[in-house]
C-alpha cells in the first residue's frame, strides 16, 4: 500500500492509495495519465485485474440522480483505458445521497464489484458524514 499526501495552501489532503495483491491493483482517487486528453481522468476507485484483463471504474457520488451523468463523464476515460491497457473497462456509478438515499440500480451495480458490500453500511456512512458536516457548520460539539 502506498499513501501520498498533497499539501495545498490551507490543508493537507491524502490523495492516492494504491493496493496490490496478486493480479489485482486497487487505485483510489488517482489520475490516469492518458495519451489523449481526457477531462474526467480521475475515478474515485479503479480496480485493475491483470489475470482477467478487466478494469472497473467506480465513481461514488453523494447526490441522487447522478448515475447517467457519471457514466457519461467517465466514458472517455474508460475508452482510453481499454485502448492503452488492453483491458475491458466497466463504469460503475455508486450513488448515495447525503441522507442515505440510494438509486434503484445500486444493488445491481454493487453485485459487479468484487467482495461483499452492505448497502446499510454505506447509507450509515453517508448519514454520519452528513451529520459531521452539519455539526461543523453549526459549530456544535458531538
Amino acid at each position: 500500500m502506498m499513501i501520498m499526501i498533497k499539501m495545498t495552501m490551507m490543508m493537507i489532503i491524502i490523495i492516492i492509495i494504491v493496493c496490490e495483491e496478486g493480479d489485482i491493483t486497487l487505485l483510489w482517487n488517482q489520475a490516469v495519465h492518458t495519451e489523449r486528453e481526457v477531462t474526467a481522468n480521475r475515478s474515485d476507485i479503479i480496480i485493475k485485474n491483470k489475470k482477467e484483463k478487466t478494469c472497473t471504474l467506480i465513481d461514488v457520488a453523494n447526490v441522487a440522480q447522478k448515475e447517467a451523468e457519471k457514466e457519461l463523464k467517465y466514458n472517455s476515460l474508460g475508452i482510453e483505458i481499454q485502448r492503452m491497457w488492453n483491458l475491458k473497462c466497466t463504469i460503475i456509478p455508486v450513488i448515495i445521497g447525503a441522507t442515505g438515499i440510494v438509486t434503484r440500480s445500486l444493488r445491481k451495480n454493487l453485485e459487479t464489484v468484487p467482495g461483499k458490500h452492505s448497502i446499510d453500511s454505506l447509507q450509515k456512512t453517508a448519514i454520519l458524514g452528513t451529520s459531521q458536516i452539519i455539526r461543523k457548520v453549526l459549530q456544535c460539539e458531538a
